[in-house]
């Protein structure tokens, strides 16, 4: 097994690489990655929130939302969440419609200026990541790649096991 700072497989489970270490040290590189990802999600023209842009994204991956279904996803509450998309409904990237079989029921759909917000916000940090990662050396990313998928499977399978404590 390869080992960037160098130990070799009897290092690895040294005090310093227990997970209450490693998680301070991912914690440091997170932060570092939220910076770069928030930053060059950022359009000057717009200034949209995180919290806006991951509204985009959900109503996006699910088109026809109600308010309250977006507040639920976002964890907000349903008088900010109304604020929210009174925002982005005035810049043009939501609009509200009726649901088509209950007039009492206000649907949420991005726009096509809104679709491309999201874009434009997705290939400006796809061009932040790139300029980072260019400054890596080839091993440091492929370790980077296998670290990052091996933490999505675990992270799944965690949550897994809290959905569902009796399967092991």
């Amino acid at each position: 097994m390869t080992h960037l700072d160098g130990a070799d497989d009897d290092q690895a489970d040294g005090p310093d690489n227990g997970p209450e270490a490693v998680a301070l040290d991912i914690a440091g590189a997170v932060e570092s990655l939220a910076n770069v990802w928030a930053v060059a999600a950022q359009d000057p023209a717009l200034r949209l929130s995180p919290h806006q842009l991951k509204a985009l994204r959900v109503l996006k991956a699910t088109p026809g939302l109600n308010l309250t279904a977006l507040a639920d996803h976002l964890d907000i509450g349903m008088p900010t969440a109304s604020r929210l998309c009174d925002r982005l409904e005035a810049a043009g990237l939501l609009e509200r419609g009726y649901h088509p079989l209950s007039r009492r029921e206000v649907q949420l759909r991005l726009t096509a200026p809104g679709g491309r917000v999201l874009m434009e916000a997705a290939q400006r940090r796809a061009q932040a990541l790139t300029g980072v990662l260019r400054v890596m050396e080839p091993v440091e990313r492929v370790a980077l790649r296998r670290g990052l998928k091996a933490f999505s499977e675990a992270q799944e399978a965690a949550s897994l096991r809290s959905e569902h404590p009796d399967r092991r």
